[in-house]
């Protein structure tokens, strides 16, 4: 471990078996980058980038168009490599982690001194090992910012006048790189939960080998704990990555999780012309399999991963279990069947990050009753998984989220290559939702008709 320094710093219920013996593709499959099985959403409008003088360059030297709800408007906020995660501070700044850099930037909030194009940076914190997730909470009825690096997790002092106290490390010797030195899934997440517990994700690290369930520490699973650094536990396993980390309006806490690349098709037929296709890896199927998880954080859940994939339906939501043609033929390992259904899906290979609830927030109805999740969009499909921000409704009355819309497209190319991936979208105090973009190296202001 590095020396850190401290700076400023679908076929339903099984694709309907009798479809599955006849090798049918089933309901969502798609031959192109969009997105099957989805919610019906209102229709998107083209809405051309608005880019200040001062960043008309790399990506945006090209006019770039997004595809938004009718009336919104799009505009590149502030240009910061890399960006990743985000989080308000109580003072109304945005905090973005740049993993690469090893950093936490401070930028100068909406309507605050700075340049007329771009707001005013600084460096919040420096020399982190890989940090990503942010959140704010509270301790002994001080704020105080949790900064997950991908080897521990930090909790910092927040002073009044906006700036960084002591450091504490409340978690350390967190699952980092593999032995082999990769970085599969080193990244971390991290959110407060409506008791105050505070929740991170460590993510596998591997596409789909079992022994990450067997590792001490375990890999694959949701931890939580207090907020001193006590009663660290391990909440719900067999979650593959789950970087997409929120609390529900109820005070739940929510998972969006990447599934596993290249499955092998789990039936014991022919599939799309593929003779006797159990076990074999046929890009038509990878497609739309398995479903990426959206899925409530509860005590003792399994998600089934690497034993069990989730099969897509038609509306999305209650999304049933298949046994792993590689890992669990059979379902020696793991009864799939015992698996509580998945609440919502998002279309295989989506590739969710950031994940928000907009409750509360200034963003205007019907959206403010639902949460974001900024999809990255996937590279295992052919073509590619367009990028993308989803929508889905909360429904208040069953405590559950509903089937996903997409409320935000545009990233990808005809030729599928991408100019911008998404990652984060967090409600800004003016109104309007503020994404940051890894690729793009930039945060996006997306305001509604009344803010823009």
């Amino acid at each position: 471990m590095r020396r850190k320094r401290f700076g400023l710093l679908l076929a339903a219920a099984g694709l309907v078996a009798a479809a599955c013996q006849a090798g049918g593709a089933g309901p969502g499959d798609q031959s192109d980058g969009g997105a099957g099985g989805l919610g019906s959403g209102p229709a998107l409008s083209s809405v051309q980038l608005t880019v200040p003088i001062a960043a008309s360059h790399g990506a945006f030297t090209t006019p770039r168009t997004l595809k938004l709800p009718k009336g919104w408007t799009a505009s590149v906020w502030a240009l910061v490599p890399g960006a990743r995660m985000e989080a308000w501070t109580p003072q109304g700044d945005l905090l973005v982690s740049q993993p690469d850099l090893g950093r936490v930037v401070e930028l100068a909030g909406p309507g605050k001194a700075g340049s007329a194009a771009l707001p005013r940076q600084r460096i919040l914190a420096a020399g982190l090992t890989s940090p990503q997730g942010l959140a704010f909470g509270k301790v002994g009825g001080r704020d105080v910012l949790y900064i997950a690096e991908s080897d521990q997790l930090d909790r910092y002092e927040w002073n009044a006048d906006g700036a960084v106290g002591r450091r504490v490390v409340i978690a350390s010797r967190l699952p980092d790189l593999t032995p082999a030195g990769d970085d599969v899934h080193r990244e971390k997440t991290v959110a407060i939960g409506g008791n105050g517990a505070v929740y991170f994700n460590v993510g596998s690290s591997s596409n789909a080998n079992p022994d990450d369930r067997t590792y001490l520490p375990q890999r694959a699973v949701i931890m939580s704990l207090r907020p001193d650094g006590k009663g660290l536990h391990v909440v719900m396993r067999g979650v593959r990555n789950g970087e997409g980390l929120a609390r529900a309006p109820d005070g739940s806490m929510w998972t969006a999780v990447n599934n596993l690349d290249n499955v092998a098709y789990p039936y014991h037929s022919a599939y799309q012309g593929v003779e006797h296709a159990f076990g074999k890896v046929i890009q038509a199927y990878v497609n739309e399999h398995p479903p990426d998880e959206v899925v409530r954080v509860t005590t003792a859940h399994d998600l089934g991963w690497p034993y069990c994939n989730p099969l897509p339906t038609k509306s999305m939501t209650d999304l049933p279990f298949v046994p792993d043609a590689i890992n669990d033929p059979g379902g020696n390992h793991l009864d799939c069947a015992k698996l509580s259904h998945i609440q919502v899906g998002l279309p295989a290979h989506s590739a969710p990050l950031g994940m928000t609830f907009l409750e509360n927030s200034q963003i205007p109805a019907p959206w403010s009753g639902g949460a974001l999740i900024a999809a990255h969009g996937s590279r295992n499909r052919q073509p590619p998984r367009s990028p993308a921000l989803y929508w889905l409704k909360w429904n208040s009355s069953r405590h559950t989220l509903e089937a996903p819309v997409i409320f935000a497209a545009g990233f990808q190319n005809p030729d599928s290559t991408r100019w911008g991936r998404p990652v984060d979208a967090v409600p800004g105090p003016d109104g309007a939702l503020y994404v940051s973009d890894d690729t793009a190296g930039a945060i996006y202001r997306l305001a509604p008709p009344s803010s823009s």
